[in-house]
């Protein structure tokens, strides 16, 4: 598949849609890139390269041919498995907007109560605004609420929504689009082209662009932050091998 097509397919086509459609790619994908060159840890299969991936200016060899996680994914994964107890003690989990490369791993974990919400993804179990929760206070272990705030206008409710239904003890990552060298977050809600919203803030249903001041947005909630650089544990023949993002930050939040 060409780049270009690539692109045109992942700008074009919605994403509940493409989400179905990848059932049926993903397997012709892995058997065209089979190969030793990289690995995702998820599934452990290797490849001779991965597919590239992104909005605008595309990243070569980021996407996993086998369960579509990018690097976020993947570090992600990494860091749950070599550093919690996410896979083994009995947990509930909530998770938003759940991405392919886990919903069905998770699903499967006797261990977790797992539980997934979004207004629109078809791997939802609960239709819900994230700035309206219909879940009870303090209900959750876990929340895994990865690269969705970026979408929430209001993204304080948001914030204080899963402060609420989070357990005392419990924890939660919070991935988002950041730009480290930047001070403070972007908005600018008078950028109305879609074009030009994708140029400035990476897709054109972002509506901010996240600087070094999230962590305290996130503390100003009420939650303990802690930016953890999980790539510096790692050696860099892993975050080349599993096609990992160095120094991408994994935000970890307690209550």
């Amino acid at each position: 598949m060409s780049k270009k097509l690539f692109k045109y397919i992942l700008n074009t086509i919605p994403r509940p849609i493409l989400i179905r459609l990848s059932y049926v790619a993903r397997p012709i994908l892995a058997r065209y890139l089979k190969g030793n060159n990289f690995t995702d840890p998820i599934d452990g299969k290797s490849f001779k390269s991965f597919l590239p991936y992104g909005y605008g200016n595309q990243r070569n060899n980021v996407l996993s041919p086998s369960t579509l996680s990018l690097e976020r994914h993947r570090l992600l994964w990494l860091y749950l498995q070599n550093e919690t107890d996410f896979f083994t003690a009995p947990k509930k989990v909530l998770h938003f907007a759940p991405e392919q490369a886990f919903y069905k791993r998770f699903r499967k974990m006797t261990n977790l109560e797992y539980v997934t919400t979004d207004l629109n993804s078809p791997l939802a179990d609960v239709k819900a605004d994230i700035c309206d929760l219909p879940f009870q206070n303090n209900e959750f272990d876990i929340i895994l609420c990865n690269h969705v705030l970026e979408h929430i206008p209001d993204d304080t409710k948001a914030m204080q929504e899963m402060y609420r239904i989070m357990r005392p003890g419990g924890y939660g990552i919070f991935q988002i689009p950041q730009d480290l060298t930047r001070p403070d977050t972007f908005e600018d809600d008078s950028i109305t082209d879609r074009k030009e919203r994708a140029k400035i803030f990476g897709q054109y249903d972002h509506v901010r662009i996240y600087g070094r001041d999230y962590f305290e947005k996130l503390r100003s909630i009420g939650f303990k932050v802690e930016a953890v650089d999980y790539t510096s544990k790692l050696s860099d023949t892993e975050v080349t091998r599993f096609c990992l993002a160095k120094g991408e930050i994994i935000p970890l939040v307690r209550k």
